[in-house]
């Protein structure tokens, strides 16, 4: 990372400034900087290391700098005594009659912030394809709200739709909603657009974990997808549109009212293939240019879509033909459920299966038969979470 720094620097005419040819380079001026106009008001000082070689910094062990910070009971003030700022606790004012709920919001596990660069990866896209209000069972039952149901989150600040997600693992009266989603890849999911433009009077922080909301239902009349071939993005007529990353292409989740057909427009030109019931309310087109897969577009009024891997996998065949309507394959394998072992994209459905057929009884097990959660590590709550959960209705059934 240092050497593209410098050489993109160097070829913006700034060689001199960027004159390092290796590491210790960077360390040497660092250390020189914490030792600059430092006359002991700074605890960090790295004076001994301004002169370091090369060798004896490629053979440097860590090593703890200054000590322990005020072991001596002295801080970098004139009397050497701490400044303690005294705060009061802002007061937030909780949830209010318009506004019944409490809104958290935050990150998911595999997303950075809007996800200008992990948004492009199709493993990390796929964890969690679409944004998600998440909402206690008690608090979705009061409002009508099923899972996969899409809601408008409302603050005094604005409002955006999610995608429902119901969740006991948040506490009745709150919801969360994730930050990453922008208009550049999602109709909603505007996270930004809700809190209250408060801030901590000392050090800036927003107040991004309580703002007082609501949510209500956002009906609509067909549901859907697209895949395309290729990541340039489009603009889709619908309520509803939220784009995916995946390999050869982009998958398109939608929903929304009045005449789906007009998303035909969204479609590449080529040899078509479609199949339309106007009666169930259902339309499958796919265009194929040269015997490949250029997109595919499925609507239905019923709420029954099939997976969208074995579609995504043709993105990737050299000689697709009518049969890929059928949205499966000779041989095809399962649907392997929603992502939760994003490094060896192991699926919901398959660490379920796995549980109940080999009798699966820890992390270490399901691990061992599947491999999720035996790299990063990041998934094994989720996986802790879903073996519990098998595990409990299991004994129900067994009852």
């Amino acid at each position: 990372d240092w050497w593209i720094i410098t050489q993109v620097a160097r070829r913006m005419g700034w060689k001199n400034a960027f004159a390092y040819d290796r590491p210790a380079d960077i360390w040497r001026e660092h250390a020189r900087l914490t030792a600059y106009q430092n006359e002991g008001q700074r605890l960090l000082n790295l004076r001994a290391q301004a002169a370091i070689g090369n060798d004896a910094y490629d053979a440097m062990d860590s090593f703890r700098w200054g000590g322990v910070p005020f072991a001596d009971g002295h801080f970098p003030t004139p009397d050497g005594k701490a400044r303690l700022v005294l705060t009061r606790q802002m007061d937030l004012q909780g949830p209010l009659r318009d506004w019944p709920l409490t809104l958290n919001t935050g990150r998911y596990r595999d997303q950075w912030h809007t996800m200008t660069r992990t948004g492009l990866a199709p493993k990390l896209a796929r964890h969690r394809e679409e944004p998600l209000v998440e909402i206690h069972p008690q608090d979705a039952d009061a409002l009508g709200l099923a899972d996969r149901d899409l809601a408008r989150v409302s603050t005094a600040q604005g409002n955006s739709i999610f995608r429902v997600s119901i969740s006991d693992g948040q506490r009745p009266g709150e919801i969360f909603t994730p930050i990453h989603w922008t208009d550049q890849i999602s109709s909603g999911g505007r996270t930004g657009l809700l809190p209250r433009p408060l801030v901590d009077a000392h050090s800036g922080q927003p107040g991004f974990k309580s703002t007082p909301a609501a949510v209500e239902k956002v009906s609509t009349q067909w549901q859907g997808f697209l895949i395309l071939r290729g990541q340039e993005p489009v603009n889709l007529p619908c309520l509803w549109a939220t784009r995916v990353a995946v390999p050869g292409g982009a998958l398109y989740e939608l929903a929304g009212n009045g005449d789906a057909a007009r998303l035909e427009a969204c479609l590449p030109r080529g040899e078509r293939v479609e199949a339309i019931d106007h009666m169930r309310g259902s339309r499958r087109v796919a265009i194929i240019q040269d015997g490949r897969l250029a997109g595919v577009l499925f609507v239905t009024r019923t709420g029954l879509l099939p997976s969208r891997d074995w579609l995504i996998g043709q993105l990737a065949a050299d000689d697709v033909g009518a049969t890929v309507l059928a949205a499966r394959g000779p041989g095809s394998q399962p649907d392997k459920g929603a992502t939760i072992c994003v490094c060896f994209d192991i699926g919901l459905n398959q660490i379920v299966a796995a549980i109940r057929d080999q009798k699966l009884v820890d992390v270490p097990a399901i691990g061992k038969a599947l491999g999720a959660g035996t790299n990063c590590g990041s998934c094994r709550p989720a996986i802790a979470n879903i073996l519990a959960q098998t595990s409990q209705e299991t004994l129900h059934a067994a009852e």
